[in-house]
């Protein structure tokens, strides 16, 4: 399918949104749940598939469908298409705080892989499809699992990341060490591996746990200051439990109450 050329304009600073400018006949695909508005004259429309086998007859779509299903997301995509006269917009929202990327794939190689749920848009034409990682211990302790997403095409996509965003090039065997959860998205031409951390009491008490993602140039890197997985794992430990009281509180009360018991049985054996 031809790739359609979009105009857009990133808007916010920590929660972002995008918004795609479309003119007549033209489209957007979304991630489903990710539109924030869309102006009249634009028909939305929920396809079986990534929107980019609309063409490809029963095979395509189940094919399409199959390959988010694996790698974890909905069955569904959206498709934005402008049916009024003169351009039209149509907003896409970043689902927590972070940026959003604009990726010019045909500047990227025409592939780019990146984690799991970071998709939010693209122009109509761009493919979802899957990467697989040729290495099982990568697919096993990698921290994205063995399979990320695969965007192809030389249109334009969007995709989102947790806090500030660094682009770094890698040159040919130049390696980077990265926390498994902080990988955003790399070009093709970049090797993905695992490699552990070298030391038991590093490993154990470091909290960097066993292994760290290992890329090797050459390509491009994107990399996330917050990966969701921490952001969760933070706000469950500070939620409040059974009792109304955060994790915190409730063991300092604790501590004051069995300390206040200890005393006082303490001083029942003084008197």
């Amino acid at each position: 399918m031809a790739m359609d050329v979009v105009d857009y304009e990133i808007k916010g600073s920590e929660m972002q949104f995008v918004e795609v400018e479309l003119d007549p006949g033209e489209a957007a695909i979304g991630e489903a749940g990710s539109m924030m508005f869309m102006e009249s004259g634009i028909e939305m429309d929920t396809v079986f598939g990534d929107g980019a086998r609309q063409e490809g007859g029963l095979f395509g779509k189940l094919l399409g469908a199959g390959k988010r299903l694996i790698t974890g997301e909905s069955l569904f995509t959206t498709i934005y298409t402008n049916q009024g006269s003169g351009k039209k917009r149509v907003a896409f929202a970043a689902p927590y705080p972070g940026k959003i990327l604009p990726m010019e794939l045909s500047k990227l190689g025409g592939a780019l892989i990146c984690q799991k749920d970071s998709f939010l848009c693209a122009a109509r034409g761009v493919s979802l499809g899957i990467a697989f990682q040729r290495k099982l211990g990568t697919g096993f302790f990698g921290g994205e699992g063995f399979i990320m997403q695969k965007l192809e095409g030389d249109g334009l996509a969007f995709v989102h990341a947790g806090g500030t965003v660094v682009r770094r090039e890698l040159q040919a065997g130049e390696t980077l060490l990265v926390d498994t959860g902080c990988v955003v998205a790399y070009t093709a031409g970049v090797d993905f591996d695992i490699q552990y951390v070298g030391k038991i009491k590093t490993a154990l008490f470091g909290g960097e746990g066993l292994f760290l993602a290992r890329l090797s140039g050459p390509g491009h890197v994107w990399l996330q200051s917050l990966p969701f997985s921490r952001m969760a794992s933070r706000i469950f430990a500070a939620a409040p439990q059974a009792g109304g009281r955060s994790r915190d509180e409730g063991s300092l009360m604790a501590g004051v109450a069995g300390g206040s018991l200890l005393g006082g049985l303490l001083g029942g054996d003084d008197e």
